[in-house]
């Protein structure tokens, strides 16, 4: 069974990464939450990046407000892929500092992005990973997105 690891730089960051936690485990895959800063608790960032492969980890979502260093810095030690959701937090310059740290990685530490607050789609993007390995993940992200057209259809009738 795959598992993946859901991780903040703060508590603050929670109500955003929820979403993540909460359409993870309507696909029935393990979370694992916690709390890591990329500049309060260094050591245990160095430890949960270098490690989370022989924890049996296989996606690594990673949310931070601000400087947004956490996403960066895990993929920068792990080789598992990781899943950035910058979160406009209260120091954030209205969430382009947490977007652009996210997103403007260098060459050779790749970080997938979602948007702004974005953790369903993190959440989604790593069940889909998965899913591309396993079928039973697969059966349900399929299922989750022919609900997704139904519902626009329905929502469709409802206009004429």
């Amino acid at each position: 069974m795959s598992k993946v690891g859901v991780i903040m730089g703060s508590k603050s960051d929670l109500p955003v990464m929820q979403d993540a936690i909460d359409i993870l485990k309507g696909f029935e895959i393990e979370v694992e939450v916690d709390i890591v800063s990329a500049h309060r608790t260094p050591d245990k960032l160095f430890d949960y990046g270098k490690n989370a492969h022989t924890r049996g980890f296989s996606v690594i979502i990673a949310g931070a407000g601000g400087a947004a260093h956490l996403p960066g810095m895990i993929a920068s030690l792990s080789p598992l892929p990781v899943i950035g959701v910058p979160v406009k937090s209260s120091n954030s310059i209205d969430g382009w500092d947490s977007v652009l740290s996210i997103l403007q990685m260098p060459g050779g530490v790749p970080v997938a992005t979602v948007a702004l607050n974005g953790a369903k789609n993190a959440g989604i993007l790593a069940a889909q990973i998965i899913g591309a390995q396993d079928t039973g993940v697969r059966d349900k992200i399929i299922a989750y997105k022919e609900g997704l057209k139904t519902k626009v259809n329905e929502s469709a009738k409802d206009l004429k």
